[in-house]
């Protein structure tokens, strides 16, 4: 088969209508939009775009289902994401080619964000059998006191382009696991991977109206009625401060249960006692993953003054050496950025840069011709004021400061609203603990550039959102508790 024929047949294998109560059907106004293929920026297929009307059935949906979902057995729950984990495991290669497709980046990568999505459905497939309560005597020795665990009820969820499969998985993992049902938006963007993983979970098992898809141009019309709907319980997006912010407050009318993952601006620490190839290398990994464009990704490096020429040198030369290109070609390293604006945008931060002082010691510039390329670049003696110090960048572009104390890389590292994640190398385990402990973060990567982890609780704090996805945490965020006192 050719590589045209099989992007063909991926394509037309995924569903283009709305998931709503077990069926898949046409959104209410018939009107269809398109999804871009970012290395060419050419139409790969037009699918239903919902409004209103579709997300009102689908809140519906989700409402009738949430009754007998809640009932349901453990195991079968279990056995559901079991199935589903295998399933994604046995599909990689269409599921692959799909995201690279529509996302951009290489096949590699979307390789490996899709066993990182399926461990979310191996991880909570144990979940679903770990919910539990507990039973004791009073204080007082004149009752009992049982306290049980219970499925919030409906949940709302929205998701972003960037990790198409796994910022779905992330959600409707656990709470299938807690037994509550669901409405998902996904990215404009990027939708067909959750189309895909939504027929393939129906595959699995999966009851009609527990997941409900409403793909739509417009996130706002569909996201309103389901959000001021008295039967929603639960809301988690993943996205961008600013949005947040907004669904936060829409979301304070009916006090739902909310979960945020907002934005980031990670700092980069190294020491000058740090293993410096394992800087560099992991340097790569926190700044290169999905071409820049996460909110995990090293946004600014910090680097001790006695190696910081050294290894801004050496980071050079890596990021120099990496293949930019359409990431269903072999050896292609770097895909293009999701569309044209976040490529202006892109530009934009490293133009300021520059125009303040900054010199670009590898890249600089976006990639001429179709697709919406921008070359990895590397920024050395980056002024304090330049706006990618604060602003995330979103791309593969790296800027690189000094520092002289351990102080002045705390209060560097700090200085920002965000607090995502952040990574520190050092081989002084007095000093890492120190540093740990200082950082204003939810999650932090000591001598890796990797953090996410199915079975470690992710997420920030401060505006970098709330709640947490992932590990012995995770479902928490899906159930409520419920005390009994009982008379004895």
């Amino acid at each position: 088969m050719s590589i045209a024929t099989e992007q063909e047949s991926v394509i037309g294998s995924v569903p283009k209508q709305l998931l709503i109560g077990g069926e898949w059907r046409d959104g209410a106004s018939g009107e269809t939009f398109a999804v871009e293929d970012p290395s060419t920026g050419e139409t790969l297929c037009e699918i239903a775009d919902g409004s209103e009307p579709d997300a009102k059935a689908a809140i519906d949906a989700a409402a009738d289902a949430q009754p007998e979902w809640a009932a349901s057995a453990p195991n079968e729950r279990s056995e559901i994401l079991y199935r589903a984990f295998e399933l994604m495991g046995e599909r990689s290669d269409e599921l692959a080619l799909l995201m690279t497709l529509e996302m951009g980046k290489t096949i590699a990568e979307s390789k490996a964000e899709l066993t990182y999505a399926a461990e979310f459905f191996r991880w909570n497939s144990g979940e679903a059998l770990r919910l539990d309560g507990y039973f004791k005597r009073a204080a007082n020795g004149a009752g009992r006191v049982l306290v049980m665990k219970q499925p919030v009820g409906p949940c709302y969820f929205i998701t972003p382009w960037n990790f198409p499969a796994a910022m779905g998985t992330r959600k409707l993992a656990p709470a299938i696991a807690a037994g509550c049902t669901m409405v998902i938006k996904p990215a404009q963007l990027t939708p067909l991977s959750m189309l895909a993983l939504a027929e393939l979970l129906r595959e699995a098992g999966l009851p009609d109206g527990v997941l409900n898809v409403v793909t739509s141009s417009s996130s706002s019309e569909v996201s309103k009625p389901v959000i001021s709907d008295p039967r929603l319980r639960k809301l988690s997006f993943t996205g961008s401060t600013e949005v947040g912010q907004m669904l936060i407050s829409q979301s304070a009318d009916q006090v739902l249960k909310v979960s945020m993952e907002l934005g980031g601006n990670a700092p980069f620490v190294v020491f000058e006692d740090a293993d410096l190839d394992a800087a560099v290398d992991g340097a790569m990994t926190a700044k290169m993953r999905n071409i820049g464009e996460a909110c995990t990704s090293a946004n600014r490096f910090h680097v001790a003054r006695p190696i910081a020429e050294e290894f801004t040198r050496r980071l050079a030369e890596k990021m120099g050496s990496l293949k930019v290109g359409r990431g269903t070609e072999d050896g292609v390293d770097v895909g293009p950025l999701i569309d044209d604006d976040q490529r202006q945008k892109v530009a934009e931060l490293v133009d300021d840069a520059t125009g303040k002082g900054a010199r670009a010691l590898v890249g600089g510039s976006a990639v001429d011709g179709q697709g919406y390329f921008y070359e990895p670049t590397v920024l050395a003696d980056v002024p304090a004021d330049a706006r990618l110090l604060k602003e995330e960048i979103f791309g593969p572009v790296a800027p690189v400061v000094a520092f002289d104390t351990e102080e002045e890389a705390i209060a560097a590292a700090n200085d920002t609203e965000f607090g995502l994640v952040s990574y520190v190398f050092t081989q002084d385990l007095k000093r890492a603990l120190r540093v740990c402990e200082g950082l204003e973060t939810g999650m932090i990567g000591l001598n890796q550039g990797m953090v996410s982890n199915a079975g470690a609780p992710f997420g920030g704090v401060k505006q970098s959102g709330n709640g947490r996805e992932g590990g012995n945490e995770g479902i928490d965020e899906y159930l409520e508790t419920k005390y009994v006192a009982i008379n004895l």
